[in-house]
């Protein structure tokens, strides 16, 4: 008979096995962050004989505004930064650096045919921890960008003087700014309620409420609400002089130099001010005082018929997929065809063709990047006898944009019945040899009745198929029942994916962005007894590895944020 009497020995031991599985753990833990923050290597410079001697291929331009472990609505995710940065040395791109760049356009010197300039604008102390080891493993320079005011202010989040001297001491980085102070003036809401004059503190709290009618604090004569300046000239000119004055004596007393490198906030006005005298103040001081200004934002690609006063930057926002930025930057050097994109899981890709913009199949997710101004569109193979079916997915994708499931589609897709969800509203529409018409449309119920172009989109969809009738549910509600379309389409057809840019596509923080990302999870269609015709469901080993993975990163991230 077993016995239960009481052991000390035993309860001490078990304790000690679990404190020491414990500290494993906890020590594995620590490595792991430690090795993900800390820098061990210098920056290597490109190699002379990757340049032409010829061949002059320009540089683009790539300027996140700022890095978070796990990403914000503005903030980009480590992992996505990764990617991001991953595919395009994957696609040949080297760093150059600010010298690089006054010796292209002051001496002509010829850079690597693809060359990259980086940069970081917020400043941000997390910004610099959570990007340095991705910058390292590719051997990119960056430039971060700074405020002066914050120099002056004890707020742990931005870098001071002292962090800027370590981050150039490691070779990674080189500093610029963004001047003295990030505040908005003339700043109205969305209801057109005047707002005035805010700092950025004041700015990120009433963002939501805010779409285009502002102005950055040098960009023009502060005015009242009927668009009248309350300031002179003069006291204009002196608010200007001010800024520029007190930034290059903070740069100077705290590091000891001037900044070669100003990024002008929100300009994209041809010009450097949206006021020509404004405007004159500003090109007076930016080239009395920098070598070098990025002065637009939207699109990535310099040549030397820039003035070096004028160059341009694109601003990848924290929602893009890897291939949202590779097809802006594709169109923006005209050599769309020379980009290698992001596949994902090879054979997850051979159910489908690809026929319009660049589709990466990623676990359980389908994310079809479309064309500027245009479309994505997949077919999926073998699926051209498929009639009487049952598809669930849930749409993923921003909500401003266009994501559409074709059925029946002929072999042309000149015909088909077609679900689309577009900024809000589902609709379901037959197209007859190219013609098209609503046989059904409705907005759908929101919290929000206005949405910004980063507003995440997620819909569960449920389309029914049968005989020449569709029945149609969003997240378990019956949306459509039995709606009727033309009898010539009661016929097997193929289903494709699309995704299309929509024309909502400006903003102030991304100049017309027309990419868009449909978002395709778990697809799954059954025949109308059941049996399962394709499905990117994760299952069994995957599931269990996708799980396992999803936890652990969860746990690091616990560990990094509460550290």
């Amino acid at each position: 008979m077993k016995s239960n009497v009481f052991s000390p020995q035993r309860k001490d031991k078990i304790k000690l096995i679990r404190s020491v599985c414990e500290g494993i753990i906890l020590i594995s833990l620590v490595i792991i962050i430690l090795k993900a923050l800390l820098s061990f290597s210098e920056y290597e410079p490109y190699e002379p004989n990757s340049v032409s001697d010829t061949t002059d291929t320009g540089f683009i331009a790539v300027s996140y505004f700022g890095v978070d472990r796990n990403g914000t609505d503005a903030l980009i995710s480590t992992d996505r930064l990764n990617k991001h940065l991953k595919a395009l040395r994957d696609n040949g791109y080297v760093t150059i650096t600010q010298q690089d760049i006054l010796d292209y356009y002051e001496k002509g010197k010829k850079l690597p045919e693809k060359s990259l300039f980086l940069m970081f604008e917020d400043g941000r102390t997390d910004t610099a921890i959570f990007s340095q080891k991705i910058t390292e493993e590719y051997n990119y320079k960056s430039t971060i960008l700074t405020y002066a005011d914050k120099f002056e202010k004890e707020d742990s989040k931005f870098l001071k003087p002292n962090d800027l001297k370590d981050l150039e001491k490691s070779t990674y980085w080189e500093l610029g700014t963004n001047g003295y102070r990030l505040e908005y003036i003339n700043v109205f809401d969305k209801d057109m309620n005047f707002l005035g004059r805010m700092n950025s503190l004041q700015f990120s709290e009433a963002a939501p409420n805010i779409r285009r009618n502002y102005n950055h604090y040098l960009m023009d004569f502060i005015r009242d609400e009927d668009n009248v300046p309350i300031e002179s000239y003069e006291e204009m000119k002196a608010r200007i002089d001010y800024d520029y004055e007190t930034s290059t004596r903070i740069y100077e007393e705290e590091l000891g130099k001037k900044l070669d490198l100003y990024t002008l906030m929100h300009s994209n006005t041809g010009q450097f001010g949206t006021n020509n005298r404004v405007s004159k103040i500003n090109e007076k001081w930016i080239k009395d005082l920098y070598k070098m200004n990025f002065n637009r934002e939207g699109y990535s690609f310099n040549t030397t018929e820039n003035s070096i006063y004028d160059l341009t930057r694109i601003q990848p926002q924290a929602y893009w997929p890897t291939n949202h930025l590779l097809m802006r930057v594709a169109y923006d050097i005209g050599k769309e065809k020379e980009i290698n994109f992001v596949v994902g899981d090879e054979s997850i890709a051979a159910n489908f063709k690809e026929l319009s913009g660049k589709a990466e199949y990623n676990n359980n997710l389908i994310t079809l990047t479309c064309v500027p101004n245009g479309k994505g569109v997949l077919e999926l193979l073998n699926s051209d006898d498929f009639k009487d079916i049952n598809l669930k997915v849930e749409l993923k994708g921003n909500i401003l944009g266009s994501q559409s499931i074709v059925l029946r589609a002929n072999e042309d897709n000149s015909s088909s019945v077609r679900f689309q969800l577009t900024n809000n509203v589902v609709s379901i529409v037959q197209k007859l040899n190219g013609n098209e018409e609503i046989l059904f449309k409705k907005e759908l119920d929101s919290v929000k009745k206005e949405f910004d172009i980063k507003d995440e989109g997620d819909r569960y969809i449920n389309i029914q198929v049968n005989g020449d009738k569709i029945l149609l549910y969003v997240d378990d509600e019956l949306m459509a029942n039995d709606i009727k379309f033309d009898n010539s389409l009661n016929r097997p057809g193929s289903v494709y994916l699309e995704s299309s840019w929509d024309e909502y596509g400006y903003s102030q923080r991304n100049i017309a962005d027309d990419v868009y990302d449909g978002i395709f999870k778990n697809l799954i269609i059954t025949d109308s007894n059941g049996k399962e015709l394709y499905s990117n469901e994760l299952k069994g080993i995957k599931k269990l590895k996708y799980v396992t993975k999803t936890c652990f990163d969860n746990i690091i991230n616990w560990f990094v944020k509460n550290l």
